[in-house]
């Protein structure tokens, strides 16, 4: 039986994830702390993945699959959200931290448990989640390179229920698993990526959409989670010497400037007005959540 105050309940949106879907299912069912409850939303595929969801079900009975109508499209950020806000919906255990999880991870079966060590350890600790690798000819490479120290990868979040319950809920939108880092920040949360504890992503980051699409889509996200246009021009200064050479910082401010063209809603001001305020102290290489 799970304690209070270890007690986990996971989130798993799932679309078209059947070539992964499987292995990650195997790391859930190999894990030393079970979750109190795992709910898989089949957000509209058509490969078979909820099919292969029903049958390990059936012989794990905190796994429930829960299926979602096919809009026709992938809905980059917000689809994401509303699938997990209908498997949030459908959690009836009690649960003293609440993981959104990607259908495509592998992980060790003591992964959770040292994740939650974590969190007791640090009672201020509002986000964490593990370091996000890839495999590529055979050897595991980190993939989370070069992001900032408060950010965790939206592959695998782990919320502390009081932080949760003060930031709640997600923008259904990119850039949402930024913003919510942010706001817990705002509020007196620290957030942070685990470096001890490795996740296997079984895709990359970003292959649905192919690298332009994908830069292009971060830059829309910046926008909206509200990046000061200093902090975002040096972003992309750094991102030209990234191959292919040029192009990555091209789509990124494309993609920024093509939120203020289109209006696009941004986050509330408050937000805005904090992560500006750290992306300026950044710039002027005084403390901030960048480090």
């Amino acid at each position: 039986m799970t304690v209070p105050g270890s007690r986990y309940a996971v989130v798993t949106p799932a679309r078209d994830e059947s070539a992964h879907i499987e292995r990650t299912i195997d790391a859930m069912a190999s894990q030393s702390l079970a979750p109190v409850a795992w709910i898989v939303v089949d957000d509209g595929s058509s490969d078979g993945t909820g099919a292969i969801v029903a049958r390990r079900a059936a012989a794990l009975p905190w796994l429930r699959l829960v299926v979602r109508g096919d809009r026709g499209r992938r809905a980059n950020g917000g689809g994401v959200v509303e699938a997990f806000e209908a498997g949030y919906a459908q959690l009836a255990a009690d649960w003293d931290f609440l993981v959104k999880l990607d259908a495509d991870l592998s992980f060790d079966p003591d992964y959770f448990a040292r994740c939650l060590q974590h969190f007791e350890r640090d009672p201020v600790l509002g986000i964490g989640g593990g370091l996000v690798c890839r495999e590529e000819q055979g050897q595991v490479i980190v993939d989370s390179v070069g992001d900032p120290p408060f950010h965790v990868r939206g592959a695998t979040k782990i919320y502390r229920r009081a932080c949760w319950e003060r930031i709640a809920p997600l923008l259904r939108a990119p850039g949402w698993d930024t913003i919510d880092e942010v706001k817990a920040n705002l509020h007196g949360w620290t957030t942070r990526t685990f470096d001890d504890l490795r996740v296997l992503q079984l895709k990359p980051t970003g292959s649905v959409d192919g690298a332009w699409r994908n830069a292009m889509k971060n830059g829309r996200a910046n926008y909206i989670a509200g990046y000061h246009p200093l902090f975002m021009l040096a972003k992309c200064a750094r991102r030209l010497t990234h191959p292919p050479f040029g192009a990555q910082a091209v789509a990124l401010l494309a993609g920024y400037c093509s939120g203020y063209v289109r209006d696009l809603p941004r986050v509330e001001s408050e937000v805005i007005h904090y992560l500006r305020d750290q992306q300026l102290r950044r710039l002027l290489m005084r403390p901030s959540i960048y480090g």
